[in-house]
């Protein structure tokens, strides 16, 4: 979550990327979308906007929530955007750990 290295283990808090969580509703992902956001997530990917995948949380009924390391919401919305997946509202998140 560095903002000047992803696969830094160690960083100061003030270079922490923020995370975003974003929801959609009757968003049902083939299988093959699943396998590609999983690897994308392993290898620690990064898009054109600086977003990176950190989970998706999803169920059969086509209900998704992503949890996205991001330099600010409108990078998660273009992120979206690009992939043609319509993004509603965006929140900033912090974990407990």
């Amino acid at each position: 979550r560095c903002l000047s290295d992803w696969s830094s283990d160690v960083c100061s808090s003030d270079l922490l990327m923020p995370q975003f969580m974003d929801f959609h509703e009757d968003l049902k992902l083939p299988d093959d979308a699943i396998k590609q956001i999983t690897q994308d997530t392993k290898e620690l990917k990064v898009d054109e906007f600086g977003v990176r995948q950190v989970e998706l949380f999803h169920n059969a009924d086509g209900t998704v929530y992503c949890l996205l390391d991001a330099p600010d919401a409108d990078s998660v919305r273009k992120h979206h955007e690009a992939i043609g997946v319509p993004c509603g509202d965006v929140h900033e998140v912090a974990g407990l750990l």
